[in-house]
């Protein structure tokens, strides 16, 4: 199974043992909730044991593949784009997942984008409160703030 495969898969079962081998160590996500990146393996996976508890009835709808620029090097990237639907805090939310692979088929750059405002509000503040609860981050202004 490829790694998008292995990640919709690992999602949609809550798996989070099984989303880390599939990132690089230097993988980088982008979230609407936050202006700078996610960074580092530990952090991303620190992010995604927040977002599983966050995200109700997460569901994929499809998928996209094609190459895309990738923003830490300019190189074009294999890319593969998972339209999704969930509940946060009541409130329905589309979104896409958007993955771009090293040479080895691991996860290096990943974006998540979703919809409408009022969602990524209601997200930006159930990340941030996960976050201070792991202990990843420090409580303060809203991810989005940074």
């Amino acid at each position: 199974m490829e790694t998008a495969e292995r990640f919709r898969a690992a999602v949609e079962k809550r798996d989070l043992a099984a989303l880390d081998e599939l990132f690089t160590e230097d993988v980088r996500l982008y979230s609407p909730v936050k202006f700078v990146p996610f960074e580092g393996k530990a952090m991303v996976m620190g992010l995604f044991g927040v977002l599983l508890r966050t995200f109700e009835d997460l569901r994929y709808l499809g998928r996209l593949e094609g190459e895309v620029e990738t923003t830490a090097d300019g190189e074009a990237a294999p890319t593969v784009v998972l339209p999704f639907r969930a509940l946060v805090a009541g409130r329905q939310v589309h979104g896409i997942d958007q993955l771009q692979f090293d040479g080895e088929g691991r996860i290096k750059e990943f974006t998540v984008m979703v919809r409408p405002q009022s969602a990524v509000h209601a997200l930006g503040q159930a990340v941030l409160a996960g976050l201070v609860e792991d202990g990843l981050v420090e409580d303060g202004p809203a991810p989005g703030a940074a």
